[in-house]
């Protein structure tokens, strides 16, 4: 069932994003008199279709993965002359570029749109406190604490910690050491410098940057306590059950959930003992520990999860909420500040600069997808706004099958007067596919590989 949740997540996903997209092509046709044959959301047989009034086929087909608006168009095919002035291909290269730009940007008012509800809304987060800091790490040289709260990175204010995190990931970009605007428990402010050492690039890998820094932010201690134990696990053939309460792991006190990570992580393959209070008696448990693969380590499992964390206190939590007008202002700032972050990242990806490894493919996009809408709404959109922003970036990229790179050939059209020739442009579309082949071969081996391990 879970699986079915977060595949009909990922249809919804495409269906509406592609709707936006497609639906922007076809607006801007219309306002510039290009006849639209067909407007169709997926491909390959037509589950349901219909001739609107305006001589349009809308249509419903049944492979969920897409969609497509099909223009008249002298080049495919014999056209009435009667309807020949309303052929794309009649049109003017400035005509043909904001068609194909209305598409991308339907994508970027359609992030606009859904950000603005979730700030009306009011966006829950939690603010960038610090918990641990590692000892003689890059946050600890420069003089981090627990307890500390970053106020600002670089000129750029963090209120939440995405905020906080995107915004170290921005800056770590840059080359350059990071300043930080910190405010300790007593609300004192002062200024620090991490100093990046080493490979700047392994801190882009998913996941390794706040490690990679040595700090984490704070959470409320999370008991050992077993919330649920998963099917066929370690914890399940040893018979640990919801409830146990773990005391000890080889005779050494447990005193939180993260204590018990730390004991069975270092240990795959590896048979412990656990000492469990349950139902007012202690027992010892034998349980062999899995190994799973962790990046390029081996890591110990036993397959459980916590209980409820403790409360949050009200201090650390935050809502981001305003007003309509204001919302419309701090959406638009959002979307276009993502948008830069994304085509930073892209051409860092592309000079090696940033980790391949952020490349994410279509299982890692459904299981996002599935987990945001298990969230409720709120969520789902917020996932929605971010994938628009990425298909807004994406599909202006300067690659043949792309908008972006049809928009080159329109433009090398105005630069030399006449269309570019039939092979010249047969040689962009397969440079084109092979480009995209090779980013989606990355984004599956990314993908595969984070299922696997």
């Amino acid at each position: 069932m879970t699986i079915l949740s977060y595949v009909l997540a990922f249809l919804v996903s495409i269906g509406v994003l592609v709707a936006v997209h497609e639906y922007g092509h076809f607006w801007m046709a219309r306002r510039l008199g290009i006849r639209v044959l067909r407007f169709s959301i997926g491909f390959g047989k037509a589950l349901w279709q219909r001739k609107g009034a305006d001589g349009t086929e809308y249509a419903v087909a049944a492979i969920p993965l897409g969609g497509y608006v099909k223009l008249l168009d002298e080049r495919e095919g014999p056209v009435d002359p009667a309807l020949a002035s309303q052929a794309y291909n009649r049109k003017s290269p400035w005509a043909r570029i904001l068609v194909l730009l209305a598409g991308p940007f339907a994508n970027f008012l359609f992030a606009v749109v859904a950000y603005w509800v979730l700030f009306v809304a009011g966006i829950p987060a939690l603010k960038p406190v610090l918990g641990d800091v590692e000892p003689d790490s890059t946050a600890a040289r420069a003089g981090l604490q627990a307890g500390d709260e970053i106020v600002a990175v670089g000129a750029t204010e963090t209120g939440t910690r995405e905020a906080a995190v995107l915004a170290l990931l921005d800056e770590l970009m840059n080359g350059r050491p990071i300043e930080l605007s910190v405010r300790d428990e007593s609300g004192d402010a002062r200024r620090a410098v991490l100093e990046i050492e080493g490979d700047r690039r392994a801190l882009t890998e998913p996941g390794a940057l706040l490690r990679g820094l040595g700090f984490d932010f704070w959470y409320p201690v999370v008991p050992a306590r077993v919330g649920k134990v998963m099917p066929g696990s370690p914890a399940e053939r040893a018979g640990l059950r919801e409830g146990d309460q773990i005391a000890a792991v080889n005779g050494e006190p447990v005193a939180d959930f993260a204590a018990l990570v730390e004991r069975v992580q270092p240990k795959p393959g590896a048979t412990l003992g656990f000492t469990v209070e349950r139902d007012g008696q202690t027992l010892t448990v034998p349980v062999e520990v899995e190994a799973q693969r962790e990046g390029e380590r081996l890591v110990g499992r036993i397959g459980v999860q916590p209980a409820s964390p403790g409360e949050l206190p009200e201090g650390m939590r935050t809502l981001e909420r305003y007003g309509p007008l204001g919302a419309l202002a701090r959406a638009t700032d959002k979307t276009w500040d993502m948008s830069v972050l994304t085509v930073r990242m892209l051409w860092n990806v592309a000079t090696g600069d940033v980790s391949v490894k952020n490349l994410s493919g279509p299982i890692n996009i459904a299981e996002y997808a599935g987990f945001s809408a298990r969230q409720g709404i709120l969520a789902f959109l917020s996932f929605l706004a971010i994938v628009s922003v990425s298909l807004f970036v994406l599909n202006l990229l300067p690659i043949p099958i792309l908008d972006g790179g049809q928009i080159v050939y329109q433009l090398a059209e105005l630069a030399k007067g006449s269309p570019l020739s039939d092979r010249a442009q047969a040689v962009g579309q397969q440079i084109g596919i092979l480009v995209l082949l090779v980013l989606m071969s990355f984004a599956f081996y990314n993908d595969l590989s984070r299922l696997f391990s």
